[in-house]
């Protein structure tokens, strides 16, 4: 299995990163069918083989991304996406 971990600063407070974030999940859930959901500040996604959260703090978003065995030969590719689709987000 493979991790993949990705930070990145905002200053939009934690309701316009949220909103981010929510925007962000509605687009991965229909390109990939990852099924999204909220703990507190932490959206949760997950679809066989992948399961990843979002922490959504005052100043930050952490993504932690934990691949299953078939993906993981790809974690490179999913790691350079997931960082170019933050940056856009946050842009």
């Amino acid at each position: 299995m493979a991790r993949i971990t990705v930070e990145r600063a905002h200053s939009l407070g934690k309701e316009g990163a949220r909103a981010k974030a929510e925007k962000l999940a509605l687009k991965l859930k229909e390109q990939y069918g990852l099924e999204p959901s909220w703990s507190g500040d932490t959206l949760n996604l997950k679809r066989s083989g992948v399961k990843g959260t979002v922490l959504v703090a005052d100043d930050s978003l952490r993504i932690d991304v934990e691949l299953g065995l078939l993906m993981s030969a790809m974690s490179g590719t999913i790691k350079s996406e997931i960082e170019k689709a933050l940056d856009k987000a946050l842009a």
